[in-house]
C-alpha cells in the first residue's frame, strides 16, 4: 500500500517525517519509557490481593507473577520481528492484517477502540481521581454535579466531582498530545522516570526501613503452604455438573485453575507493553528500537513487579495481603511502615503513575484508528495528521469515547429497593481480557504464518528462541483461556461477543471503502 510505504519528507529543517507527515522524534530510550509508563498503571497495587486469595501460598503469590513475567517477556521478544517486518503506524493492528487478512486486523482495532484501550484509561484516569480524592476529600464519588439518571433498567449516566476530575484529565492530556509528539515524550519520560522511581522508594522502604520480622517469618517460613484459598466455582450454573469446584489446595488440577484465574489480574496489569508498536512511524530507529523498547520495557516492568510482591510479603502477612482493605496492598504496607501518613505517600505515587499512564496509552492508541482510517476502515477525517504531525482528529475521537464510557454507569438495584452505582467501563474490560489473549496468541502465530508467506522478506529482527518461546506463549495463553471458559465464563462470553459485533462493521466499513475507491 502507498499509504504504508515509508516516505521522507523534506519540511521543517532538522525535523525528519515519513508516513506522511508522522515525525521521527522517539528515540530507544523514549520508547522504553513508553512502554513501562503504559504497563505501569494502578495494577501493581491493587491486584496482588486477589491473587493471594486464589494462589493461597506466599510462593504462589511469587509464581503468579513469574507467570505473568515469563509469557509478557515472551510476547514482546516475540512480536519484535513484527515490530522489525512492519516498522508502520498501527503497530499489532498491521501485523494482523498483513499475517491474516484486514477482517482480523480490524476486529483488534475495533475492540482497542471501544473497550481496550480507550475502557483502560477511563479505569486509569478515575483511578487517578480516586487517589487524588486522598488529598482532597472534596473529590468524592458522592458528590454530585449531575446525579445518576437512568437510561435503561440497567444502565445510568452520571457526573460526579470525581468523573469530573477523570474527565478533565483526559481532556488535558488529549490537548497537550495534539500539540506534538515531542510534548508527548517529555511528559512520558518525566513521570515514567517519576512512577519508576517511586515504585523502587516503595520496594526499598518495604523491605529495608519498614520490614516486619514476623511477616517475613510467615510468610518465607511456610512459602508454599496454603492459607485462606478462595474457592474457585465454574463461570456458570450449567458447568457445576461437570467442572468441579476447587481451591489453590485442590491437588495440582486446582494449582492450575488458581494460577491461571490469578492471570488475569497480573496479566491486565502488564498489559500495554505493545504500545509502541502503534508508534512506530514516529520512532527514529523502527526496525531496531521498536524491537528493542518492547525487551527493555517489559524486562525492567516485570523486575518491579516481582520485586513489588517481595517487599509487600517483607511487610505484611499473607492475611494482611489477602484481606487488605479495597484490596489496597501498597497502601496497607505503607501503613505498615509509616501508620496514616503512608496512605498519602501512596497516594501521591498513584497519582505520578497514573498520570504518566494515561499520557502513553492516549499517546499510543489513537495511532491505530489513524491506521485503520487510511485503511478506509475507521472515520476518514481519523486518518488525517495537523500540522504537528500527529493525528489531532483520532485524538479527539478517542477522547470523546473514553469521556463517554466514564460517564456511563451500570444500575443495580437490590431486594431492598436500593440503588448502587458501578463502572461500565469496569464491567467491559472484564469481558474483553479473554479476547486480549486471543489477540496476543493469534498475533504470534502470524510470525509462523509470515515466515511462510514472505520467506525472503527482510527481517531486521528475528524472534527470540523461534519456534520454541513463541509456541511456549501459545500454548499457555491457549492454557489460561481454557481455564477462563470454564471459570470466568460469565466475562469471556461477552467479550467474543464484542468482537464478533465488528465483523458486521467491517463489511459496512469495507464496502464503504470499496466504493470510496471506484469514486475516485
Amino acid at each position: 500500500m502507498a499509504d504504508m510505504a515509508e516516505i521522507k519528507v523534506a519540511t521543517v529543517p532538522g525535523v525528519a517525517r515519513s508516513e506522511g507527515g508522522f515525525v521521527r522524534a522517539i528515540g530507544l530510550f523514549d520508547g522504553t519509557m513508553i512502554v513501562v509508563g503504559s504497563m505501569i498503571g494502578s495494577g501493581i497495587f491493587i491486584v496482588s490481593a486477589d491473587i493471594a486469595r486464589q494462589t493461597g501460598s506466599a510462593g504462589g503469590l511469587l509464581f503468579a507473577w513469574i507467570i505473568t513475567g515469563l509469557l509478557t517477556i515472551s510476547a514482546a521478544l516475540s512480536y519484535g520481528e513484527l515490530a522489525a517486518l512492519f516498522p508502520h503506524a498501527g503497530g499489532q493492528y498491521i501485523y494482523l492484517r498483513e499475517a491474516y487478512s484486514p477482517l482480523w486486523g480490524f476486529l483488534y482495532g475495533w475492540t482497542l477502540f471501544l473497550v481496550i484501550q480507550t475502557g483502560t484509561i477511563a479505569a486509569v484516569a478515575i483511578g487517578f481521581a480516586r487517589y487524588l480524592g486522598v488529598l482532597a476529600p472534596a473529590i468524592s464519588p458522592q458528590t454530585w454535579v449531575v446525579h445518576p439518571l437512568a437510561i435503561s433498567s440497567k444502565y445510568a449516566i452520571s457526573l460526579s466531582v470525581q468523573q469530573l476530575v477523570a474527565v478533565l484529565m483526559i481532556i488535558f492530556l488529549t490537548f497537550l498530545n495534539t500539540l506534538g509528539v515531542q510534548l508527548g515524550k517529555i511528559i512520558q519520560n518525566i513521570f515514567t522516570s517519576a512512577k519508576t522511581l517511586s515504585l523502587l522508594g516503595l520496594i526499598f522502604l518495604c523491605v529495608f526501613v519498614g520490614r516486619n520480622s514476623a511477616a517475613i517469618s510467615d510468610n518465607f517460613s511456610h512459602f508454599w503452604a496454603i492459607r485462606g484459598a478462595e474457592p474457585i466455582e465454574p463461570g456458570s450454573d450449567f458447568l457445576h455438573g461437570f467442572v468441579p469446584t476447587v481451591t489453590a489446595a485442590s491437588g495440582a488440577f486446582g494449582l492450575f485453575i488458581a494460577f491461571g484465574v490469578a492471570q488475569v489480574g497480573s496479566l491486565f496489569s502488564a498489559d500495554a507493553w505493545n504500545n509502541i508498536g502503534f508508534t512506530a512511524a514516529e520512532v527514529k530507529n523502527p526496525k531496531r528500537d521498536v524491537a528493542l523498547s518492547m525487551a527493555f520495557g517489559t524486562m525492567i516492568v516485570i523486575t518491579l513487579y516481582i520485586l513489588a510482591n517481595v517487599a509487600y510479603l517483607c511487610a505484611l502477612p499473607l492475611a494482611q495481603i489477602q484481606h487488605a482493605p479495597d484490596d489496597r496492598v501498597a497502601s496497607a504496607a505503607l501503613n505498615a511502615v509509616f501508620g496514616p501518613v503512608g496512605a498519602s505517600i501512596m497516594a501521591v505515587a498513584i497519582i505520578i503513575s497514573t498520570f504518566g499512564c494515561n499520557n502513553g496509552l492516549i499517546l499510543a492508541g489513537a495511532r491505530v484508528a489513524y491506521a485503520m482510517a487510511k485503511d478506509g476502515l475507521f472515520f476518514r477525517a481519523t486518518g488525517t495528521l495537523n500540522k504537528r504531525g500527529v493525528p489531532a482528529v483520532a485524538l479527539i475521537y478517542q477522547g470523546v469515547w473514553i469521556i463517554v464510557l466514564i460517564l456511563l454507569r451500570t444500575r443495580h438495584v437490590d431486594a431492598s429497593g436500593a440503588i448502587t452505582y458501578g463502572n461500565l467501563y469496569s464491567d467491559l474490560l472484564d469481558y474483553v481480557v479473554f479476547s486480549v489473549l486471543i489477540f496476543y496468541a493469534l498475533t504470534i502465530a502470524g510470525i509462523f504464518v509470515l515466515r511462510r508467506k514472505r520467506p525472503d522478506a527482510e527481517r531486521p529482527y528475528r524472534a527470540f528462541g523461534y519456534p520454541f518461546v513463541p509456541l511456549l506463549y501459545i500454548v499457555a495463553a491457549s492454557a489460561i483461556m481454557f481455564v477462563l471458559l470454564l471459570y470466568k465464563t460469565q466475562t469471556t462470553w461477552p467479550g467474543l461477543l464484542i468482537v464478533l459485533l465488528g465483523v458486521p462493521v467491517y463489511l459496512m466499513w469495507s464496502r464503504r471503502a470499496r466504493a470510496q475507491q471506484t469514486v475516485e
